[in-house]
């Protein structure tokens, strides 16, 4: 990923809380040197010393066949973007894009049915645990649960390589850069919102 250094993001505990919170992710791998994408949600954890995504695809898609092989993958989790308006800069200017993105490269091997039934009960956790009545994996039928498991496909990442880039306006001065927060919360986009506070955080 081009990253000039200015947005690039070398803080490990910034970008391990960016991974935990951006989980709908796109998993790219190539075919016949043809890229092939898959967007999922996954989970990011700990294995040691080694930082590992797993995630899980549909049985129906091909994508799934080529993990085994001896080649890197991409797994790209996306922040909150917009629009930045040059008319909101003191000096005549372009308009750009404020956008927060983490690469992950790494090599893929499917999971054992174990490993993945292990991940399917954490992320229905994660996501459910606190709901009036949540769905888990010991409140599903046995049936449904066989079911559903011949569908699906597990995949874990072990990460070699992290690109993570925060373009949020680092470039200009405090005037502009406090005026593009203050035109983003106009703005009815929710994401606008986001990148104004995110913006907060960083000046």
């Amino acid at each position: 990923m081009y990253i000039p250094k200015r947005f690039k993001v070398d803080d490990e505990k910034e970008i391990w809380s960016f991974l935990k919170q951006h989980t709908f992710a796109t998993l790219v791998t190539t075919d016949k040197g043809r890229p092939v994408a898959t967007h999922i949600p996954v989970m990011v954890k700990r294995e040691g010393e080694e930082i590992v995504v797993s995630g899980h695809l549909a049985y129906g898609n091909r994508q799934w066949r080529k993990l085994n092989e001896e080649q890197e993958s991409l797994i790209i989790f996306q922040g909150p973007h917009s629009y930045i308006s040059s008319s909101w800069y003191e000096e005549q200017q372009v308009p750009t894009w404020n956008y927060q993105s983490v690469h992950v490269y790494g090599n893929v091997s499917l999971q054992t049915q174990e490993e993945l039934i292990d991940d399917l009960k954490t992320l229905l956790h994660v996501y459910e645990h606190h709901r009036q009545h949540p769905v888990l994996w010991e409140t599903l039928s046995p049936e449904l649960l066989e079911r559903e498991l011949k569908g699906i496909v597990g995949f874990k990442l072990t990460v070699t390589d992290i690109q993570a880039a925060y373009k949020m306006s680092q470039n200009r001065n405090d005037r502009d850069y406090a005026n593009i927060i203050t035109q983003l919360h106009q703005e009815t986009s929710p994401e606008a919102h986001q990148v104004a506070q995110e913006m907060k955080k960083l000046r």
